[in-house]
């Protein structure tokens, strides 16, 4: 069994600020150990449910907050960027399933650290219309390649996303957003524990196969600024639907790596990471 785990950082046991979450910030350094244990967490989970191969992404910010040292070591890690797929590097067709950790609710939902991938640039997202940020696009990519999202934990907005997105996720709420930058923490050991169990449970349950994709998606995005999307407008199949949102149709997961474009074009006009 080859279990695939995405992992971000805002949704991570303990952390509420960017303090927590950005280098340079002065609790990053324990958040990036915090963000290790609800890895390690989900691993022992996966390798009590018989897994035979865990890949880990790092996925949040530079993509080089996991260090080696502390992570379990049946874990093989994909760290740095740029990547082609970025916080989906890695994933394959040849995956059974896909964890995600720390992830957080979309840009304008009420959850700690809220955002669509890059911030305050993205003001929001919709895929076939429907109201996305990165859970629901990370899960609508892994749906394309036939690789089921199992199991997700972030704090309770997120959770309620991938529920919302996908009534089979097992989620687990490690804290309780009380605003963008407060929650109430779940207790460490309590919060890993629950990790661990949800990620065996979810990988020893029955699933029904994933449904094949039904032919090419829409990606819309709408920008805080103007000067984005008008650059974006020269890349082949990007069109308009105003001076702040651009659209492309295409077959998942190549649109996923579209957007990284997007994104990367982004970073290099407004000085923000490509992904926060």
């Amino acid at each position: 069994m080859r279990i695939y785990i995405s992992a971000d950082m805002e949704g991570i046991t303990g952390l509420v600020d960017r303090d927590d979450v950005q280098p340079g910030g002065r609790d990053y350094e324990r958040g990036r150990r915090m963000m290790a244990e609800d890895v390690n967490a989900a691993v022992r989970g996966a390798l009590a449910a018989g897994a035979t191969d865990v890949l880990v992404n790092d996925a949040h910010g530079p993509m080089r907050n996991l260090l080696p040292e502390f992570l379990h070591p049946a874990v093989r890690l994909v760290r740095g960027r740029p990547k082609r797929m970025g916080m989906l590097e890695g994933l394959i067709a040849g995956h059974d399933a896909m964890v995600c950790v720390g992830y957080h609710s979309r840009a304008g939902e009420p959850g700690v650290l809220s955002h669509s991938f890059m911030g305050h640039e993205i003001e929001d997202m919709w895929l076939d219309g429907r109201p996305v940020g990165e859970i629901g696009l990370a899960h609508a990519t892994a749906a394309a390649l036939g690789v089921p999202v199992v199991a997700l934990t972030g704090d309770d907005a997120a959770c309620g996303e991938a529920a919302a997105w996908d009534g089979s996720i097992t989620t687990v709420a490690v804290k309780y957003a009380r605003d963008r930058f407060a929650a109430e923490l779940r207790p460490e050991a309590e919060a890993r524990q629950a990790i661990e169990e949800a990620v065996t449970a979810a990988l020893t349950a029955p699933r029904d196969p994933v449904p094949a994709a039904q032919g090419p998606s829409v990606l819309t995005v709408r920008w805080q600024s103007a000067s984005v999307p008008a650059t974006l407008l020269g890349i082949p199949g990007v069109t308009a639907t105003d001076s702040r949102t651009v659209r492309a149709e295409g077959e998942l997961p190549a649109l996923y790596r579209l957007f990284g474009v997007w994104m990367r074009v982004a970073a290099s006009l407004t000085d923000q990471p490509p992904y926060c």
